[in-house]
């Protein structure tokens, strides 16, 4: 994988003054557009349009900084106008191009070494002094690639962040975003004491607060464990999960036009992987894979589709005193599809139960809770199915038989064999 992005950043970077597609960079690499493009934002955390964005904006600053004459430069990059270049700078990076130049070395790695740097830092935010403070950044993150992520938290409640400016200014929009439904987030700001929300000198610094806890890593209490034995904590949270999920929603279809998600078409990714399901030996006859092709084909143009978060897993719902109030996770995928589709997989990941009928319960809480914020299609509804279907589908294009995904591959076996089985009872849920 690293060597075909490698070859594409090569070609990007050699073509920035000619139209390059993302159809055009997976077939060169042998791929589908859909495998492609995920592949791509795992390696790189952008989008090919958003990251082929960047190298032009960035190519065109530095000829323009040369003393090349702007207009020229920004034509042959691409933009229609200076002002449209202009425009599209201030989205990418929060400042103008002047600005940039003038504050932002993108060629140095920041690094603030000691607790005197960090503290020299803290002044700026009306927080107490003599916190505690510790470098938490991930070490998979320190990569040459990603070497620009640095995160410390600064006594218990506060955490102290900077990144690449480009892919900070996005976090904070989706955060604010967030925040305005009424939800937040790891990147949500804390402003200074002169109301700024980060600090923007040669790096964006970003103070945040601790966020909640994921409900499945905390314990439960005496009287959470009754109400679960008796399904009411699974309902309960259910609807709030999909209502929280439907805010989410609208947060990012705000910031979508800024965010540049690459679109995936989940039909044809779960189309896609029928020649291989039927190798395995699950017993599912033709009908089901002729029905998903005719029924699911139909539906699928009508779906309303948009930015989604696309992980929702048992990690990335966050709970304060039992609800539900916001989301981690979403600043790394860019992914157009279907809305419901973060509502079905995050029951199969955030909710469901070991017993396959509590599943179904948990996920028409979850859909109860999201029509009622945000109401669903006709289509929608006849689709729940399908995307189940699909989901676990897709799956198939990436599992193969080594000891890593066996457990994945056999789940996704149990769960092709009930859909099978069961598609009566998805078309009744609401």
């Amino acid at each position: 994988m690293q060597e075909v992005i490698k070859s594409s950043l090569d070609y990007i970077e050699q073509n920035l003054k000619a139209e390059i597609t993302a159809e055009e960079l997976a077939e060169m690499a042998n791929y589908s557009v859909g495998h492609y493009c995920r592949l791509f934002v795992q390696a790189m955390d952008s989008t090919v349009a958003s990251y082929i964005l960047k190298r032009r904006l960035d190519h065109a600053l530095a000829e323009i900084s040369a003393g090349r004459k702007a207009i020229g430069v920004v034509l042959e990059y691409g933009f229609d106008t200076y002002a449209g270049f202009y425009k599209a700078f201030v989205k990418m990076y929060g400042c103008s191009p002047k600005k940039y130049l003038k504050i932002y070395n993108k060629t140095e790695v920041f690094f603030m070494q000691s607790v005197k740097d960090i503290q020299a830092m803290l002044v700026n935010w009306d927080i107490p002094g003599g916190l505690t403070i510790e470098d938490v950044t991930h070490t998979e993150w320190q990569t040459k690639e990603k070497s620009e992520w640095r995160t410390w938290r600064v006594g218990d409640d506060y955490y102290l962040k900077t990144n690449e400016r480009s892919k900070m200014i996005r976090n904070i929009k989706i955060a604010n975003a967030l925040f305005k439904q009424g939800l937040t987030s790891e990147f949500l700001p804390i402003k200074t004491k002169q109301g700024a929300e980060y600090l923007d000198g040669e790096h964006i610094i970003l103070l945040t607060r601790k966020m909640g806890e994921p409900l499945n890593l905390r314990p439960l209490t005496d009287e959470e464990i009754g109400q679960l034995e008796n399904n009411e904590l699974r309902d309960k949270h259910g609807f709030q999960l999909g209502q929280a999920i439907a805010k989410l929603h609208k947060a990012l279809k705000s910031v979508q036009s800024d965010v540049m998600p690459y679109e995936g078409n989940l039909y044809e990714q779960g189309a896609k992987a029928i020649p291989k399901a039927k190798t395995l030996g699950m017993g599912i006859s033709d009908d089901f894979f002729n029905d998903y092709i005719e029924n699911f084909g139909k539906l699928y143009d009508k779906l309303p589709k948009q930015l989604i978060h696309g992980n929702l897993c048992g990690d990335t719902a966050v709970y304060e005193n039992g609800e539900v109030v916001g989301f981690k996770g979403f600043e790394t995928y860019n992914l157009s599809f279907p809305r419901i589709y973060d509502i079905t997989w995050g029951a199969s990941e955030i909710n469901a139960q070991p017993d396959i009928e509590e599943y179904l319960n948990t996920l028409t809480e979850m859909l109860k809770g999201y029509d009622s914020v945000s109401p669903l299609t006709a289509e929608e509804k006849q689709s729940i199915y399908y995307v189940l279907c699909a989901t676990y589908l897709k799956g198939y294009g990436y599992y193969t038989e080594s000891a890593e995904t066996i457990d994945l591959m056999a789940r996704g076996n149990r769960a092709m064999v009930y859909l099978a089985n069961n598609k009566e009872k998805f078309f009744n849920l609401l």
